[in-house]
């Protein structure tokens, strides 16, 4: 028996689907293709986000792995094109996310891995809160500076995160433009990132990395969740 912590998820085929898949972006190549979506993306996902159920309490009880082919931790591969010049169908990355229980959607706090050919990454934070959300956290950071600052700064976290996201180009309503703070008081995405290699995506401790880099942002991910009075 494979324990998780030795179990290879995503392989050099996983890429390679991904890759044809971005060349070939269209619903006849998929279908005539789905067998290997399923072999090499979708089913070595939802294993992933099963195992890591398992693994989420020693960080936070309140973060849950979905392990769901609709609607839980593993994101849709078709792409929403309503509002999107882009008209390809389907994305060409795998996303996982696994988000706060009383989060909805994405734009709730989360653990994210993402793997494509070109790019592999971990991610931690809130993507795009909605405005209420954002003045929350904003308050927060204002407020409880000093905390604000040991989670923002923690060793272990900036080790390998990276903050990003989009910010304002002004400072916020109700900050002065001087606040010691308004480099982070005009963000308006709370995210880390922490790069991945494709050997460590495509490597038999994926799940032990995804662990130990999503334990070493808890400080980070308590703040928020506190800010926004949701348990951690």
């Amino acid at each position: 028996m494979i324990r998780p912590e030795d179990r290879q998820y995503f392989t050099a085929e996983t890429f390679a689907f991904l890759t044809a898949l971005a060349e070939n972006n269209r619903r006849e190549w998929f279908e005539a293709h789905r067998q290997d979506y399923e072999e090499f993306v979708r089913m070595p996902a939802l294993q992933l986000i099963s195992d890591m159920g398992g693994e989420l309490p020693a960080i936070s009880r309140h973060f849950t792995a979905q392990p769901r082919k609709a609607g839980g931790s593993l994101m849709r591969v078709h792409r929403d094109t309503r509002f999107s010049r882009e008209k390809t169908p389907y994305k060409t990355n795998i996303g996982i996310q696994f988000r706060h229980e009383r989060g909805k959607d994405i734009h709730a706090p989360g653990f994210y891995l993402h793997i494509a050919p070109d790019e592999c990454f971990l991610g931690i934070g809130l993507w795009h809160p909605d405005a209420q959300a954002l003045g929350r956290i904003r308050e927060a950071l204002a407020e409880r500076s000093t905390v604000w600052l040991a989670a923002r700064d923690d060793k272990a976290f900036r080790r390998h995160f990276t903050l990003d996201g989009d910010s304002l180009i002004n400072p916020p309503r109700g900050f002065a433009k001087d606040h010691p703070l308004i480099e982070d008081l005009r963000r308006k995405d709370f995210i880390g990132l922490a790069p991945l290699t494709s050997t460590q995506a495509t490597g038999a401790a994926l799940l032990p990395l995804m662990v130990e880099r999503f334990r070493q942002a808890a400080p980070y991910m308590r703040f928020l969740c506190r800010a926004l009075d949701l348990p951690f």
